[in-house]
């Protein structure tokens, strides 16, 4: 049975329409992660599941009872915003049980309540503490605490972690992470940051202009993108997006591709379907990661194609390296193992994994292969 419903939903601000047509259906104890650039609509669209926006069109169902109209505090939801929006005058555990005392909780199971939660954030400690003593951390998981005490049917979550440092960001992902496998609640999740998307979800919507580009499980949402603005959204670096023709070699369909001097090559295409497309231009699609050196592509590849082109720029990073090139006229990355011999400048002969790459029409800018 469907716990959260997302059916046909629109907004509007006057004549401004910001949300088109959403649908989304989602499972009870997924993790739904809402994911697109800013004013894509994502946190109108938190908003309006949680009642703090209405709903101009469509039907937002809870346990298969409609939400439209229907007060917040009625709606047993539990919001993690931004700000974190913790009271000042009041210590972490008078901030955590204030839901409660407003609900007309007794006070033993106040207390329970909130010392159970304070176990499981690992924050016993802090609790007799103001939030000014706290870091950014330790706010958001007194954020969280004050959600968690009220064992809501949904937690929304409206980019929690968008005021941490890097390295807290990383850690604190984990720990929602953690949080979700042990409670296995239903959450749905607003960021901008498809790193977040990718490694928290276990479904992703990604959005952009007010309409639901794609809907999917994060390794669907990467290998098989809908379009070129999911293919580049989602993936650091992005996905190369590359100017190509369709040739049929022997009948087998190829794509060429101008390489930085004007020269082209020609790489094996997988899809025998693409010969109907013969002399036709597309727009290659093809992971930075699939494009390496020949010792580290993928063996168990059965369609490892060879491309010599010029070095422009080295990039080394830790564990990798980025290279970057021209094809199609276009900046392209590559990513290469960190003792790979490169130089800046020089040729050098790159292994594309084109079992790894997709295809979308130039026009429409939608994906055309399998």
């Amino acid at each position: 049975m469907v716990f959260l419903d997302v059916d046909k939903v629109t907004k509007s601000y006057g004549p401004l329409d910001v949300l088109h047509d959403i649908n989304i259906a989602i499972e009870e104890g997924e993790f739904l992660v809402l994911v697109g650039p800013s004013g894509c609509g994502k946190s109108t669209l938190l908003n309006m599941i949680a009642g703090l926006e209405e709903i101009s069109g469509g039907e937002i169902k809870i346990k298969g009872k409609v939400m439209n109209g229907v007060h917040p505090s009625n709606r047993n939801i539990a919001m993690v915003f931004q700000s974190y929006a913790l009271y000042p005058n009041m210590t972490v555990g008078e901030n955590i049980t204030f839901g409660l005392e407003m609900h007309g909780v007794e006070k033993s199971e106040r207390k329970k309540a909130m010392l159970d939660v304070a176990t499981l954030l690992q924050i016993g400690k802090l609790l007799d503490r103001k939030p000014g003593q706290l870091s950014g951390g330790q706010r958001q998981r007194v954020a969280m605490g004050r959600a968690l005490v009220r064992n809501p049917d949904v937690f929304l979550f409206d980019e929690p972690l968008s005021n941490l440092d890097a390295k807290l960001r990383v850690d604190m992902r984990i720990e929602i992470k953690k949080l979700h496998q042990k409670l296995g609640t239903t959450i749905v999740y607003v960021t901008h940051d498809q790193i977040e998307a990718m490694t928290l979800s276990t479904r992703i919507a990604v959005m952009n202009g007010g309409h639901l580009q794609q809907l999917g499980k994060p390794k669907e949402i990467y290998d098989k993108p809908n379009n070129v603005f999911v293919a580049t959204f989602m993936g650091s670096p992005s996905m190369n997006v590359i100017p190509a023709v369709v040739r049929n070699l022997a009948g087998v369909p190829h794509v060429e591709i101008r390489r930085h001097d004007d020269s082209t090559s020609l790489l094996k295409f997988n899809d025998m379907k693409f010969l109907e497309r013969e002399n036709q231009k597309i727009l290659l699609g093809i992971r930075p990661e699939a494009i390496t050196d020949p010792d580290g592509a993928d063996r168990k590849s059965d369609n490892i194609c060879y491309l010599e082109n010029r070095i422009e720029v080295i990039e080394p990073a830790g564990a990798d390296t980025f290279v970057s090139m021209q094809l199609g006229g276009k900046d392209v990355t590559a990513r290469m193992r960190s003792d790979t011999e490169i130089i800046t400048g020089a040729d050098f002969n790159f292994a594309v994994n084109m079992q790894k790459a997709v295809a979308f029409d130039p026009e429409s800018q939608v994906r055309i292969s399998s």
